[in-house]
């Protein structure tokens, strides 16, 4: 499976309140197990600076990987940035 990094920002005045907040991160979650049955969250933070979250995620492919995209985007109300990623010591070791 490849690696992925998911980096959101979430839309100016998309949310009223923390909790409308949470209910659409919950629903975002629940949606991505059903639809996107294959993908493995491996984490997700909270940042500071230009992006709000970041997600890293495994996919067997970028179809799959783009439909969880467009479910953070349509009903977590947030702009994406996606890129692939290598693991360090795989980067290394192909060196």
């Amino acid at each position: 499976m490849e690696v992925y990094v998911i980096l959101s920002k979430i839309n100016p005045g998309a949310f009223i309140n923390s909790k409308e907040f949470k209910e659409a991160a919950d629903k975002v979650s629940d949606t991505i197990r059903q639809e996107c049955p294959n993908i493995v969250w491996k984490d997700s933070y909270a940042l500071l600076g230009d992006y709000d979250i970041v997600d890293i995620v495994e996919s067997p492919s970028k179809a799959e990987l783009m439909r969880a995209v467009e479910i953070i985007r349509s009903i977590g109300k947030a702009s994406t940035q996606t890129f692939s990623a290598i693991p360090w010591k795989e980067h290394l070791s192909n060196l």
